[in-house]
Parts: structure tokens; C-alpha cells; sequence
């Protein structure tokens, strides 16, 4: 994994989605644009952390590595240094894939 430049702020979780491998179904190319998102990702950086009310720091439940499963339509996509990744609320993480 390289270094990347992108520190996510306060919840938030930067993640890497795994790529889908272009489907042919029938002969017939399916578009980008028709495709489903994948929901599989792998964790890239971690934000600074969220404060409970007493001011005190909330743990992550993910750590940089993990491959975790996302909402569908959570977060926002970001691209950097030609490749392309997702920052999405630590709500947004659905499960931690073992």
C-alpha cells in the first residue's frame, strides 16, 4: 500500500473500493453506468475521531487494512493521483470482512 496524502477529519474513514471486472452476459458488454457499485473496500486512512459529550475520544471499530463491506450509496467519491476513492462516515462501514 502507498502513501497517500488524503488525512480524513473527525468520523470519517477514507477507503479504496475493490474493482469490478468488466461483465459480459449474453455477448452483450454491460456500460459502467449500468453497473453496480461495489460495496467491498479496503480502509486506506482513518479521521482524527469523534468526541462523545464528556469530551472524551471515540474508538474506531475499523483499523487501516481492513476490508470492509459500505452502504451503497454512503459517502463521497474522490479521486487522487489517478485512482479512485470513497470518504464515508464510520456509520456508513457496515462490517469488517474476516
Amino acid at each position: 500500500m502507498s502513501k497517500i496524502n488524503i488525512r480524513p477529519l473527525g468520523d470519517r474513514v477514507l477507503v479504496e473500493q475493490k474493482q469490478e471486472s468488466e461483465q459480459i452476459k449474453g455477448g452483450i458488454v454491460i456500460p459502467d453506468t449500468a453497473k453496480e457499485k461495489p460495496l467491498e473496500a479496503t480502509v486506506i486512512a482513518l479521521g482524527t475521531g469523534k468526541l462523545d459529550d464528556n469530551g472524551k475520544k471515540i474508538p474506531f471499530d475499523v483499523k487501516v487494512g481492513d476490508v470492509v463491506l459500505t452502504s451503497k450509496y454512503g459517502g463521497t467519491e474522490v479521486k487522487y493521483n489517478d485512482k479512485e476513492y470513497k470518504i464515508l462516515s464510520a456509520g456508513d462501514i457496515l462490517a469488517v470482512i474476516d
